[in-house]
């Protein structure tokens, strides 16, 4: 007996932690920061830390009432139908969601390259096919219409990501509405925002429900995570918000009691701690310029809680990196093997980063691209 061909499937390749690192190093975990899987520096929000503590004595129960409460408080956050927020287990949980809604076995969708690589794994999953538009680094990694459409060819899925990562580029509502205008009636644009806390541009869910200026839309959903602004990356809380008229599709798609007690209970306890939210997006937002002037490299803007560094060969500067203590994400894995991301820190732990990164772009001699300030 054997499992189905999947070799056609690309296994996912997470950020390193801390106690991998040190086990296979042989040192002390103290020794380490670890800027690599975008991860918020102040930790979780502490009313979700304290609703966690709070919720140890009821997991026994199906979280029923919790996460009505929350699809509610969501909703209400977005000023759209309870019905339109659909929770799940991340927000990868919400992109199988999307999937399993939308595609026919055989039907394609149409990601970033490069991108979040579980775009093309769950649309595999579900029997789908993977087709890509092409992010140029000579432009910035630029999302425009004409990028997108000139790769479109009737896809079912087509995703968009703002903030994009590992770039850290963002869409225009302009543009996600021309491109929801340019695409076929029976293709749904998925824009990703699951680093959107950090970035100055405004949500689609305003595309969804006509708002500053335009007209509703019903072929446009946007994700969200609780992952990154709000600190609960490890209890695996996201949400998909969807058209009106997709409401009913959630109880048909998604797993029993999707979203567990803990992180509903941690959910709706974080949503409203917006002095956390405000706290982590200054420490980015500092972060970033700090790293943008002072890394010895290329660094791309970026609108998310990270920033992409070209340094000429990502392994070889993220093993040395690591040897010094400063875990850091090579973006290989992403197509893009001369770089580095680099998660915003906290202040010490960015001026680390840099100091380290700099000691070895400086040790290792490797040919990399100028850098560019800004105009």
């Amino acid at each position: 007996m054997q499992p189905r061909d999947l070799s056609d499937h690309v296994a996912y390749e997470a950020g390193r932690g801390i106690e991998e690192v040190a086990r296979e190093l042989g040192r002390d975990p103290s020794e380490f920061i670890k800027l690599a899987s975008n991860e918020n520096p102040h930790g979780p929000s502490p009313a979700a830390a304290d609703a966690i503590r709070e919720a140890a004595g009821s997991v026994s129960s199906y979280p029923k009432s919790t996460h009505t409460d929350l699809a509610d408080a969501v909703a209400d956050r977005w000023a759209v139908d309870p019905a339109q927020v659909w929770l799940a287990n991340g927000g990868d949980g919400a992109i199988d969601y999307l999937s399993r809604a939308v595609l026919e076995p055989g039907d394609d969708v149409l990601v970033p390259s490069p991108g979040f690589a579980y775009y093309g794994m769950s649309a595999r999953f579900h029997h789908g096919g993977v087709r890509e538009y092409v992010l140029e680094r000579e432009a910035d990694f630029a999302q425009t219409p004409e990028t997108v459409l000139s790769a479109y060819d009737g896809e079912r899925i087509v995703y968009l990501t703002s903030p994009h990562n590992p770039s850290g580029s963002t869409i225009e509502l302009a543009d996600v509405d021309e491109i929801a205008e340019e695409t076929g009636e029976d293709t749904l644009i998925v824009v990703d925002e699951a680093y959107g806390e950090f970035a100055d541009v405004d949500s689609a869910v305003a595309l969804l429900e006509g708002r500053n200026g335009f007209e509703a839309r019903d072929d446009i959903a946007v994700l969200r995570t609780f992952s990154k602004a709000y600190g609960l990356a490890g209890v695996r809380l996201g949400y998909a918000i969807v058209p009106d008229e997709w409401a009913d599709a959630y109880a048909r798609v998604n797993t029993p009691f999707a979203a567990s007690e803990i992180a509903c209970r941690a959910g709706l306890a974080a949503i409203d701690d917006d002095e956390h939210v405000e706290r982590t997006v200054a420490t980015a937002r500092d972060s970033r310029k700090y790293m943008r002037e002072q890394l010895d490299a290329r660094v791309w803007p970026s609108e998310g809680n990270f920033a992409l560094a070209a340094v000429g060969d990502a392994t070889a500067v993220a093993e040395a990196t690591q040897e010094r203590g400063v875990i850091v994400r090579d973006c290989s894995s992403f197509g893009l093997p001369g770089c580095i991301r680099i998660t915003c820190g906290t202040e010490a732990e960015t001026e680390r980063a840099v100091e380290t990164v700099n000691a070895v772009l400086e040790d290792l001699e490797l040919e990399r691209e100028p850098e560019v300030t800004d105009a």
